[in-house]
């Protein structure tokens, strides 16, 4: 019974307990607006608000592809993280990620704690046109998707208090030191030389990694393990979260430039190309293998464009953009159809398709940068510089360990707090009813057209 009651109460006690310590945080001034370039900070206010808008579009994405039974249960897993990282991204994920580094691993909880100092304190070293609060809201959305995209490797069976406690160990013990090694100046991947324009390794591999030991923990669904098909939801959905999830990305990879200059021109430019590209690939590639043109391989190639422009779109040319998203489709289609093969039970194919795209698009950044694009990056391989390429093979390879161990470690330990995946019952009646009494579909469903009725309240 007092365990019963420590589940049902635990969560809003331990959010209680820190509403009531924020109030005892100090006070400080506001930043000095004189100090910084107006224009930088209303593109980054436009670029923060545009990240934003992935989570809800990728909420549509998901969403659209499960079974009906699961759609709800399946969009809130991606949206409930703007509200669980948010709270925990001004309590102590932002100092872990940004704050002072401790050897290049992590940075002091203490440095950011309750935001402390953020609102006043001097800019980030790398950012030093606007305000650190904006550079720190900015990087809060990156935080906020990056567990969202797991969502789709565990849906259709994960418990949703599980999948809670999933959102606030991955920010603690995955994203958080991946960001402080990768993007902080002494971070130990940044020192090593390794390239991330905007979120490769930190949000892409470390989430397909992620997704497959989740994968492997929750084992697979019935539903997989009897060969049955399962019908996507709402294809239209897809459709919706695909254009802002490609809208959105507009403000990831170009807001990355950090100011309203022409890197985020260029970086806005190579997102679009490669997307573009990448969803022509897809569906061309399906047509090549006697398939028809599918909506849903459009939208899937395109997505995987954009994680795989991420890591180089302010380091490759336009160009060049082209192949990465063509490649990249290609070969996380290949890898689609390798898993499908398989016993493993990746629901929505986030391992192949954010996994795997992340690890080309971090690689081929290796082969493509350029200092004609960007000054401050280095030469790839094609313009000279293996070295550059080996580096990224090593980042690559580190981030991709780290982040399936560490994330393998954190499911296997949730189930040991209370049983990660739900019963046989509640996966049949499907995660809407049996987690939040809800349901996608209600009522009775009448086709104007032709007057028919359809049942849709089972």
């Amino acid at each position: 019974m007092a365990k019963i009651l420590l589940k049902q109460v635990g969560p809003f006690a331990v959010l209680a307990i820190i509403a009531i310590l924020a109030l005892f945080v100090p006070l400080h001034p506001n930043f000095d607006e004189g100090k910084y370039n107006t224009s930088d900070i209303a593109f980054i206010l436009v670029a923060t608000a545009l990240v934003f808008l992935m989570t809800p579009g990728l909420a549509f994405f998901y969403g659209g592809m499960v079974h009906r039974k699961n759609v709800l249960s399946t969009m809130i897993k991606s949206v409930v993280a703007a509200g669980v990282i948010s709270v925990l991204w001004v309590t102590v994920s932002f100092s872990l990620a940004f704050g002072e580094s401790i050897h290049g691993l992590i940075g002091n909880p203490l440095t950011y704690l309750f935001f402390q100092g953020v609102n006043s304190g001097p800019s980030w070293s790398m950012a030093p046109t606007i305000p650190l609060t904006l550079f720190a809201l900015f990087q809060l959305m990156f935080a906020i998707i990056t567990p969202g995209l797991v969502v789709g490797a565990v849906a259709e069976r994960i418990r949703f208090t599980s999948y809670i406690l999933f959102i606030v160990l991955f920010a603690l013990f995955v994203y958080s030191p991946l960001a402080h090694w990768t993007w902080h100046p002494e971070g130990i991947l940044f020192k090593m030389g390794v390239l991330d324009f905007a979120g490769g390794t930190v949000v892409h591999i470390s989430a397909g990694m992620a997704a497959l030991a989740g994968a492997l923990v929750l084992k697979r669904r019935r539903s997989h393990q009897d060969h049955q098909e399962v019908p996507p939801a709402n294809i239209p959905y897809v459709l919706i979260g695909t254009g802002l999830l490609w809208f959105g990305w507009f403000g990831f990879n170009a807001g990355s430039a950090l100011g309203a200059n022409s890197l985020a021109v260029s970086a806005f430019a190579t997102t679009n190309i490669a997307a573009g590209a990448a969803g022509l690939s897809w569906m061309f590639f399906d047509v090549a293998r006697g398939k028809k043109p599918s909506v849903l391989g459009f939208c899937i190639g395109a997505v995987v464009g954009l994680v795989a422009i991420t890591p180089g779109a302010g380091f490759v040319s336009i160009p060049s953009s082209i192949f990465i998203g063509a490649a990249a489709a290609v070969v996380s289609n290949l890898a689609v159809v390798w898993k499908s093969k398989t016993s493993l039970d990746d629901t929505l194919d986030v391992f192949p398709c954010h996994g795997v795209g992340g690890i080309v698009g971090m690689l081929l950044t290796g082969v493509f940068a350029t200092k004609t694009v960007n000054a401050a990056g280095v030469d790839g391989l094609l313009y000279g510089n293996p070295t550059f390429f080996f580096t990224q093979l090593k980042g690559v390879l580190i981030v991709a360990v780290f982040s399936f161990v560490v994330s393998f470690l954190i499911f296997k330990l949730i189930n040991v707090v209370q049983p990660i995946r739900v019963t046989s019952e509640e996966e049949e009646a499907g995660l809407d009813a049996s987690q939040h009494d809800e349901k996608y579909f209600q009522g009775t469903l009448i086709v104007a057209a032709t007057g028919v009725e359809i049942d849709n309240a089972d």
